[in-house]
């Protein structure tokens, strides 16, 4: 039997470089940095100073001032991107059949910002616990999933992923299987997060994942670079509107691409880092070609996991090699993370908007602040630095690695 065919049809984005999609990509390509020192909270005893926030988010510019109460960050974040993603997406609500539209979301954290905040509330007090009422429906991290479908009444499917870092490409790649499968024809997908706060920059500045470099925030994050030290917290969501094939045809919908594959596996190696050869990854970035029915040499570009840490960046690169050869002329890297720091769970779903729109644009977005690359690095790989780079995109390849050993990967073509 054919496979049913899944095509994105809408984007929406909230991100350290813009709250729309088009101004995340014109300040992407134009390798601005989203890092800067951090404005939510004092930083004065903290390692760690800077990270790429959400700028000029007012959530009563989109909320009323009661709901803002019942909302983690997190979730604003996710009813913003997938209410722009459905906008875009030309989805006619009141003539679909919403029993056939599911929500799968995803997110690592979850309502962090609300549990810190209700903690540090009551060790303040007198050991009497006032809690506020929508405090486990704030902090559950399927609620994102939850609102958004309530919001715009979908019946369908409705869950969240959770694999860390790897959490927003695990729900775009459960978001398409269950299309395939027939059991939705539309599931709105992504991820965000709402980490930076204070239990989350001193969580992972205490393990040591973080940049230090409080001198330079703009310029902290820097994939391949010898001097990198870390990476740096971002924040916010991505939204895509997933689609069955024949159904959006029917309709007349823009088509972006197609998510033409998927593949997971796990590195079973150590609890925060990636294998030291990258086994785990090659096999992620392997399933997901076989998945797509496509070669290593039909990719064009590869968006990279690369968050800017000493052991994982060379990792991802030897498993590129594994994959790809070794000198990949077909192929061309740029690690985005760089620009917009490290979203975490939402971390896939931004980055598959970047390689959507430079499959659209034809035009493969910069890694910045790489000065010079470490000779540790296997040599022979096409990273695009500095400057954004004009090249047809019919294929492209994003990786996302979570904390656990978690690995996936996506692969888009375009139609």
């Amino acid at each position: 039997m054919e496979q049913r065919r899944v095509v994105v049809t809408g984007l929406g984005a909230v991100t350290p470089l813009g709250n729309t999609v088009n101004e995340f990509w014109n300040n992407l390509i134009d390798a601005k940095s989203g890092a800067a020192n951090i404005k939510k909270f004092d930083t004065s005893k903290f390692k760690v100073k800077f990270a790429c926030e959400v700028k000029g988010f007012d959530p009563l510019n989109y909320f009323e001032k009661g709901e803002v109460r019942k909302i983690d960050p997190f979730t604003q974040y996710a009813l913003v991107a997938s209410g722009e993603a459905i906008t875009d997406s030309q989805l006619n609500l009141e003539s679909i059949d919403k029993t056939r539209v599911g929500v799968i979301w995803g997110s690592g954290q979850g309502g962090f910002t609300t549990f810190q905040n209700e903690v540090v509330d009551f060790a303040r007090g007198d050991g009497t616990p006032r809690i506020n009422p929508y405090f486990i429906p704030k902090v559950i991290v399927d609620i994102a999933s939850g609102w958004i479908s309530i919001k715009y009444g979908f019946m369908g499917p409705n869950f969240t992923t959770v694999s860390a870092c790897a959490t927003s490409n695990t729900a775009i790649i459960d978001a398409m299987n269950y299309i395939r499968w027939n059991k939705a024809d539309i599931i709105i997908t992504g991820g965000s997060e709402a980490a930076v706060n204070e239990a989350g920059i001193g969580g992972f500045s205490a393990m040591k994942a973080l940049s230090t470099r409080n001198d330079d925030p703009a310029t902290a994050s820097r994939p391949f670079d010898v001097g990198r030290d870390g990476f740096v917290m971002g924040e916010g969501a991505g939204a895509l509107v997933l689609e069955e094939y024949e159904h959006a045809k029917k309709r007349g919908a823009k088509i972006y691409a197609e998510v033409a594959g998927g593949g997971m596996s796990a590195d079973a190696y150590h609890l925060t880092a990636t294998h030291p050869e990258g086994l785990g990854a090659m096999l992620g970035m392997q399933w997901a070609l076989q998945d797509a029915n496509l070669k290593p040499t039909d990719v064009d570009y590869l968006n990279p996991h690369a968050t800017s840490t000493p052991l994982g960046d060379v990792s991802e690169m030897k498993a590129v090699v594994k994959v790809f050869g070794e000198r990949p002329d077909h192929l061309h890297l740029s690690a985005t993370k760089s620009a917009i720091g490290h979203l975490l769970g939402a971390a896939g779903a931004a980055e598959a908007i970047i390689c959507l729109k430079a499959i659209e644009t034809g035009t493969i977005p910069p890694t910045i602040n790489t000065q010079e690359v470490d000779p540790e690095m296997p040599q022979g790989l096409n990273l695009v630095l500095g400057q954004k780079m004009k090249k047809e995109i019919k294929v492209a390849m994003s990786n996302t690695f979570g904390f656990g050993g978690h690995n996936a990967t996506v692969v888009m073509k375009k139609v």
